[in-house]
């Protein structure tokens, strides 16, 4: 990769503190970036001359735009596009919107640090595991279902847990609640009807000595041990209970663990992925899910490991050949 001068767009929301820290390495570096709020789109003033996206122009908020100058994009969680009106105007607006929205995002294939296109593909967990799989990473016994026999001759075959295929969220239009991975001891026959609701990805549950978090940048890993087992609530899923006393140790995976990771972030599409893994106490490592859009502030700030550094390095080089 031979790095490039040029104008960096970074698209995300007004709240995301993740996109600050890129900000702050690239005005470090005194290099050219614009960061688009998607939230504030319609406080903009559009041109697309000829109706060719590659000659599209902003002008608002985020400046002065223009897709021809950009050489590289970071896509960080955009928000949704806010409007006033009545209901149907808003919808009408938003739609519009949108339309631009798309016309964007591909006007800047080639040049994004993971194509929007690319992150809605990857987040396929099924494929992920496919993917891990043909690498070589090892993967614990999973079973995708809504079929209550099924599950529960799953979990007649040894300990198991239970997390979400898609959404960890569940919004009951105020604070809303988070679906954590849960051990499941016992299935009944009351729980029949609700767990033919949704299906789920149900996997053998194994012992852990630690969570690893580990960050893929092109070919570049920054691996954190999570010593969750010191708590019980961090034990299965250590989100739970948002502990900031977790101990974090920055490590470094053996080559043919880290080579794999960085394999599977190729074959999802990706040039970044946030991969968890889980040690087990013989010392092996097996492979969970990778979050095409994951959160790295924390592990920064926790470790010390270079990551803005990195990512702001993939940007200014542009996508590998």
């Amino acid at each position: 990769m031979s790095a490039r001068s040029g104008l960096i767009l970074l698209v995300t929301n007004k709240r995301d503190v993740t996109t600050d820290y890129v900000v702050l390495e690239m005005r470090r570096r005194g290099l050219g970036f614009i960061r688009l709020n998607t939230e504030d789109l319609p406080q903009h003033e559009i041109a697309m001359v000829d109706g060719d996206p590659s000659n599209l122009t902003l002008i608002g908020p985020c400046g002065e735009l223009s897709l021809a100058d950009v050489t590289g994009a970071y896509y960080r969680r955009p928000g949704n596009i806010e409007v006033s009106g009545s209901a149907a105007v808003a919808e009408y607006i938003v739609a519009e919107w949108s339309a631009i929205v798309r016309s964007l995002w591909n006007a800047l294939e080639g040049r994004w640090l993971n194509s929007p296109f690319s992150i809605l593909r990857a987040e396929d967990k099924p494929r992920q595991l496919t993917a891990a799989r043909r690498v070589g990473l090892q993967i614990p016994g999973t079973l995708v279902t809504n079929a209550f026999v099924q599950a529960r001759a799953f979990l007649a075959e040894g300990p198991m847990v239970a997390k979400p295929l898609r959404h960890a969220l569940i919004n009951d239009g105020e604070i809303g609640s988070v679906v954590f991975t849960s051990r499941v001891d016992a299935l009944d026959a009351v729980d029949a009807d609700g767990f033919r609701r949704a299906p789920m990805i149900l996997q053998r549950e194994i012992s852990k000595r630690s969570d690893i978090r580990l960050l893929v940048v092109d070919d570049r890993v920054f691996a954190t041990r999570i010593l969750s087992q010191a708590y019980d609530e961090t034990q299965v899923d250590w989100r739970k209970g948002v502990r900031r006393d977790l101990d974090h140790e920055a490590m470094e995976l053996p080559a043919e663990v880290a080579s794999a990771c960085i394999s599977v972030t190729r074959d999802l599409g990706l040039r970044f992925a946030a991969i968890d893994l889980v040690e087990d106490p013989d010392g092996r490592f097996w492979f969970l899910e990778a979050n095409p859009n994951g959160q790295w502030a924390w592990i920064e700030q926790r470790t010390g490991a270079p990551v803005t550094a990195a990512i702001v390095d993939a940007l200014c080089a542009g996508e590998p050949t």
